[in-house]
């Protein structure tokens, strides 16, 4: 897939969407204002109830979910742009209040987050999760698959599976909160498998091409944690080269604490494919990571809140509105849509 440029808006939950999980028209403005990125990745997407963790999360795993982000996927297009769904499933970082039925979030293991969770009722503490069965791992991958499914009739250009953040994939892939005995525990091998067989089965719905992944080896957000992010997330890294995947999306360091342990350079050696690096990164920084040939692409989070045409001021050297982060997840237009274009310089001598 040709791009138009090496510059990637990365997925940022924002709290806009309805309360059953639909996409609105406000969305669609707001990603349509950033076509002009080389590729968009959505905001996550909770690929079943069961999935969600947040509020006001648009999902992608009823028909009427699907239908409304075609209307986001169409106006991207009609900018010129590309747009991969994020696909998600929280597993502990989720509340009773926010689950079908109240029950308990899943998890690989009863290890339960710090802190406390967004909920519908305002901060919750967070419980302790219900450990996943061997037996119940097929259908979290079959959520996986039909969320594919209904990504590709909403009009998305690929998919990203989202294995990191603290969120369920990661889950299993660390070792601070996989603690299992069975073929999904242990060594990182099996810590993987479900990584595999959700990519299995996406892949037989989307060419590997078309489908990416995201992973955080060190970001401790969410209470998470592994024993040694280094050697663990070469090894992962190098395991997904015979897949032949269209990227893998690494948030290098803890965007929590700007901490960073592990050495990206050669996390990305390990990687045989198109490398996007992300975090922090700023338009020096990113010349010098594709100059060097540590990335392919770079993705940009927070300028592109209050940047929506970002790629143009980064290329005409103009200067950057800054965000008013107490919008992020308010909700509503404020701080979503009504970020203004740079004025053209004819504008300006008119």
């Amino acid at each position: 897939m040709t791009l138009a440029n090496r510059m990637v808006m990365a997925p940022m939950t924002r709290n806009r969407a309805e309360a059953d999980g639909l996409a609105t028209s406000a969305m669609a403005v707001h990603y349509g204002q950033r076509a002009s990125v080389g590729l968009i990745v959505s905001e996550s997407v909770p690929v079943s109830a069961q999935g969600v963790g947040y509020p006001f999360t648009p999902g992608l795993y009823t028909d009427s979910q699907a239908a409304n982000w075609r209307r986001v996927t169409d106006l991207v297009h009609v900018g010129g742009g590309r747009i991969f769904a994020q696909l998600q499933h929280c597993g502990r970082i989720s509340h009773p209040s926010l689950q079908p039925g109240g029950t308990l979030p899943v998890a690989p293991s009863p290890v339960r987050p710090d802190g406390q969770a967004v909920t519908h009722g305002g901060m919750q503490d967070f419980v302790m999760p219900r450990q996943l069965d061997t037996e119940e791992v097929p259908a979290i991958v079959a959520q996986f698959r039909h969320a594919a499914q209904q990504a590709k009739r909403s009009g998305f250009d690929g998919v990203e599976v989202h294995a990191g953040n603290g969120y369920l994939i990661d889950q299993f892939l660390r070792d601070g909160t996989n603690h299992r005995a069975d073929s999904y525990g242990g060594s990182t091998a099996n810590r993987m498998r479900l990584l595999h067989e959700i990519l299995d089965a996406v892949c037989t719905v989307w060419p590997a091409g078309r489908v990416g992944v995201r992973v955080t080896p060190e970001n401790s957000f969410n209470s998470m944690s592994d024993s040694d992010p280094q050697r663990h997330f070469e090894y992962i890294a190098s395991q997904l080269n015979p897949r032949d995947l269209a990227y893998l999306h690494v948030l290098e360091g803890d965007m929590t604490t700007a901490a960073r342990i592990v050495d990206y350079h050669a996390l990305r050696a390990a990687f045989a494919g198109t490398y996007i690096a992300n975090n922090g990164y700023n338009l020096e920084r990113a010349q010098h990571a594709i100059s060097s040939g540590h990335a392919d692409l770079v993705a940009f989070g927070t300028p592109f809140v209050a940047n929506p045409d970002l790629v143009r001021r980064y290329r005409e050297g103009l200067p950057l509105a800054v965000p008013d982060r107490n919008t992020f997840y308010a909700g509503g237009d404020t701080g979503y849509i009504d970020y203004p274009f740079h004025p053209r310089e004819e504008a300006l001598s008119a």
